[in-house]
């Protein structure tokens, strides 16, 4: 859900943490906040204390290829901005307070790395972004617009640049950019000076305590050399044959190097090296390997563990690792449970303003970080042989998750417990199905369940007399599958072509099985696959009439097949792939389906015939692929729709034109009901958006999925509305218009006034049916308001909150989350609340516990957040007070809940009708209502979303919340 629409995520995290596999790392100036990006396109925001203590705050999403760099993007400390990069060209800026996406680009080339540099025109400072990467030379890039402005380059030896280092000079007051490129060329911008190849560069770092000597390590050597006329001062080997990925300067006289297994070592420099000592560059001029090496006196080693390399299997293109444990007795080698899907990312920061720490932070592929404080030269002594730097501190994601209490709970928690396991069964797949409200969840055990999304929502966030329900909430379990469900489809909800009660799974057991929604009975099941299912897909609309009853499956065995629901049986099945399968694409004027593998190859097949027409590799393949997407059809535009003046009405924000634009349509469908269809009487136009849909999410492909519940407030407040315009008019439908009615037509025996009649009569016998059914837009609202709410800042408001209007306490602290510009998202991880709780505590000076920020966490995340809450809370609070017997309160709002189906597909008991009480006209009350109302919406006094005379026309208890 995009767009300009007010909408607000809500996270169910689970049990499980999300992947995290670390593939750069950043830590702001103020050493409060460490960003790490990871190799599946998630960035990370972890929150550490003076005390070096480390929590997870946030996750972002926006990125869809590896994070290679992370560099800030501003030099101020009241914005603290942050740049991220991709391996497919993807930029963003980022707001790092509350994750807002600022601005976002994609080029062509991708950045291996970046530098943030400021300079001075006349009095305005301006920030640039100095980029390196797969492209020759360096591109220059403004750090606010991410426009690219120029780019430094060379005419001798243009090449890529494999590392560079701004070097800000007091001496010659002069800023030079010093890079190597891949082939060796030391380059220099403003000096324009080439020295010797140094091969292999993994980073190039500039002394700021010296300013005067430069540190270029290599994968085989490290070296230092004179930042003015670029000569050796010293040149150290690796030894053992590890391989050295990058260093930092510590002090004057020492840096610290670490290897590509996470292995750190501190050296002290020669005298021939520092600038204040008498021997400073007497070995210049002698051999490469003359200079005398550094002294190795400490060690900050990954605890007592070794890394060797293995390599079991390909993998996202990256190495595996084992890590080996060393024996004391013995020094055998066994491995431990712990596998690193790629090499450790190792970086050290120092603090140029308080706290002046010097830390040296590792993240690896288990989304683990390490931190190591390095002590000052004064209490590092030499010593005969090389002392370990104990760990200052270490939390990976799943360890601050299993730390939680009470747990983060997953969307169907309460039906997945089994006895005498800890942990419930995980949900693999799942569908959101708005039109029925239902949530389908595939789990790991092959079951799939059919849940109410809204009420197992409430279930897991809020307390309530359901706590106490066993089976609650009503579902259904539907079982075929032997092992884990990999894949859920619910193909009506994509083209109406379909048949609405067909849902169709795939599992690991190789088969795909057509389910009947609505009885629970297995239709069909194809085993036409050698290997698990990993997506189901629907065809395009203009593809052949056979095919368009089909649904593409993909499996782990290469193959690709066309299932039809209709005929019960394969049409095609395409299984001569190489390699794994990445992309379907379709030309259905040419009845092709164009498949796209891992290698870069293509395969363009005949649908009707089941024929390969050709296989192509390189330019011809890119071509073909793109002509697919240029013949894809455009997107229907949203203006479109039938619904357009309610939306502009929206627009606008005017809630009386919303009314009168309902009741109209009301009226003119009254005044047509000769000309109407009997199956369409009494509805109105649906609004294109959903008040609610249910996400499902993961960071990577062996993850749970986690669930996001995207609240549409635009969408609520419409649906709101036009409900309330559903309802029957009495000045349009009344006692007396009907008796007229009725003796008109036996007086004069009309047919067509005895239709119109009975239709409205039915109508209203329907909308009074509906009122006491169960209200999915209400429930909705319900559950949106109880999250919202300021639970604890006012015990009066709380009580009347819980008690008049039928809301209820969250029961743990939820994580919000903020969409921003391109759909960029940023989701709460669970553990917020413990930055959260030492955020409060500093600036209150109290000591507070966990529940009292279950509701001022709500208003303590960021100023994006809060504006965007309290826009909600006004907007749908005025709407509810707008309405006729809207209430969270009533019978039809908590009916008792039926005892779970038995497993196997039976059907689920019918909701029980119930008469919803009046609430009790008391003037008293009415104003109590009104005070509380205007205490909750006065705290903005800079936001309006209504005029304010909305405020003042509340109307009654009996009427409305």
């Amino acid at each position: 859900m995009s767009g300009n629409n007010l909408v607000l995520p809500i996270v169910l995290w689970g049990r499980t943490a999300p992947t995290h596999c670390i593939s750069s790392l950043l830590v702001m100036d103020n050493f409060s906040t460490i960003i790490t990006g990871c190799h599946d396109g998630q960035i990370c925001i972890w929150d550490m204390t003076p005390e070096l203590e480390i929590c997870p705050r946030a996750m972002l999403f926006g990125h869809t290829a590896s994070i290679t760099c992370l560099a800030k993007a501003s030099a101020c400390s009241d914005k603290q901005y942050i740049v991220s990069a991709s391996e497919n060209g993807e930029m963003c800026l980022w707001d790092v307070n509350d994750g807002r996406c600022i601005e976002f680009t994609k080029l062509a080339c991708a950045h291996t790395g970046i530098q943030f540099y400021q300079f001075t025109i006349g009095t305005e400072k301006e920030g640039r972004l100095l980029c390196n990467g797969h492209y020759p030379e360096i591109l220059v890039v403004d750090a606010t617009s991410l426009e690219v402005l120029y780019s430094l380059v060379s005419k001798i030896s243009p090449d890529w640049i494999s590392s560079m280092s701004i070097i800000r000079s007091h001496r010659t007051q002069e800023d030079t950019v010093v890079a190597v490129s891949v082939t060796g060329i030391l380059k220099v911008w403003i000096i324009t000076a080439e020295v010797s190849k140094i091969q292999g560069c993994q980073s190039i770092s500039f002394c700021t305590f010296t300013q005067s000597s430069l540190l270029v390590v290599c994968s085989k050597y490290w070296r230092v050399f004179d930042a003015v006329d670029y000569s050796l001062l010293c040149s150290v080997s690796s030894e053992n044959d590890q391989a050295w990925t990058g260093g930092e300067f510590i002090a004057a006289d020492r840096v610290i190097i670490w290897t590509e297994e996470g292995c750190s070592y501190i050296y002290k420099l020669p005298a021939s090296c520092l600038p204040a000592s008498e021997h400073y560059r007497s070995d210049v001029g002698k051999t490469k390997e003359g200079s005398i090496p550094p002294l190795v006196y400490s060690i900050a080693d990954r605890l007592d563990k070794q890394c060797y390399p293995y390599f079991p299997k390909h993998c996202f293109s990256r190495c595996f690792l084992w890590i080996f444990r060393a024996s004391d007795a013995d020094m055998s080698l066994s491995p431990t449970p712990q596998l690193l899907i790629c090499p450790p990312v190792t970086r050290f920061f120092f603090g140029r303003r308080e706290p002046f720490h010097k830390l040296l932070i590792q993240g690896d592929s288990a989304g683990r970080l390490s931190l190591w404080s390095v002590p000052d030269n004064s209490s590092l002594q030499p010593l005969s042989t090389a002392a370990e730097l104990q760990v200052s501190s270490t939390i990976s994601l799943q360890e601050a998750f299993d730390k939680l209490s009470p747990v983060s709970s997953g969307i169907i928690d309460q039906l997945s417990a089994l006895p005498g396991q800890d942990a419930p069964i995980k949900v693999t797949a799942s569908v959101y199905i708005p039109s029925q409200g239902r949530l389908v969840c595939g789990r790991e055990d092959g079951s799939i369940i059919l849940v109410p999304a809204t009420q197992t929502a409430i279930v897991q966030l809020l307390q309530g007399e359901h706590m106490l329900r066993r089976g609650w909430p009503p579902h259904r379990t539907l079982r075929g599958h032997r092992n884990k469900v990999t894949c859920v489809l619910y193909p009506h909800q994509i083209s109406p072509r379909y048949d609405q009660r067909s849902l169709v799974s795939g599992g690991v057991d190789f088969s795909v099985i057509v389910w009947d929604i609505f009885t629970g009975e297995m239709k069909h099941i194809f085993c036409v696959h050698g290997g698990e299912i990993t997506q189901l897909i629907v065809p395009p609309e203009n593809c052949s009439t056979r095919v368009q009853h089909c649904v593409c499956s993909v499996a782990s065995d290469h193959s690709v097949g066309l299932l039809s629901l209709r005929e019960r049986k394969c049409i095609m099945l395409a299984s001569r792939h190489l390699f794994p399968i990445q992309v379907i694409k379709w030309r259905p004027a040419d009845d092709y389906l164009v498949v796209g593998c891992s290698d870069g190859s293509v395969y363009v097949w005949q649908m009707d015939t089941g024929a390969l027409d050709r296989c192509v590799m390189g330019i011809t393949a890119i071509e073909i692929l793109s002509a697919c997407d240029e013949l894809a059809p455009a997107t229907v535009d949203a203006l479109s729709h039938s619904a357009v003046n309610l939306k502009q009405a929206m627009t606008r924000r005017s809630l009386a034109a919303l009314k009168n634009m309902a009741t109209h349509k009301l009226q003119t469908l009254a005044t047509n009901l000769l000309a109407a269809d009997s199956a369409d009487k009494g509805n109105l136009p649906k609004y294109s958006h959903n008040a609610l849909v249910v996400q499902a999410m993961k960071t990577n492909l062996t993850d749970p999925d986690m669930h996001v519940l995207f609240f549409d407030v635009e969408a609520v407040i419409i649906q709101l509305l036009t409900e309330e315009a559903q309802r029957p008019s009495p000045t349009l439908v009344s006692p007396e218009t009907l008796q007229k009615s009725q003796a008109g037509a036996d007086k004069g025996g009309s047919f067509l006034a005895n239709k119109i009649f009975k239709q409205v009569k039915e109508t209203m016998k329907e909308t009074i049916k509906d009122l006491l059914e169960y209200n999915l837009t209400m429930d909705t609202a319900k559950l949106f308001m109880s999250c919202l709410h300021a639970w604890g800042l006012n015990e009066k408001l709380d009580g009347i909150c819980l008690e008049r209007l039928g809301m209820l306490r969250p029961h743990c602290p939820i994580s919000f989350g903020l969409i921003s510009r391109g759909g960029h998202m940023s989701l709460m991880l669970p553990t917020f609340k413990e930055s959260l709780l030492r955020q409060l505590s500093l600036a209150t000076g109290l000591k507070l516990t966990l529940t009292d920020i279950v509701g001022k966490g709500t208003y303590g995340v960021s100023r994006a957040v809060t504006t965007q809450h309290l826009l909600s809370v006004i907007s749908l609070a005025n709407t509810l007070m707008g309405m006729t017997n809207a209430t969270f309160v009533g019978e039809h709002m908590k009916k008792a809940p039926v005892r779970p189906p038995r497993p196997g597909g039976t059907p689920e008991t019918p909701r029980r009708t119930l008469t919803a009480p009046p609430l009790p006209s008391n003037p008293a009350l009415q104003a109590q209502i009104k005070q509380a109302a205007t205490a909750n919406t006065s705290t903005l006094p800079t936001v309006t979303t209504a005029p304010p005379a909305a405020f003042h026309n509340i109307p009654s208890v009996n009427e409305g919340c």
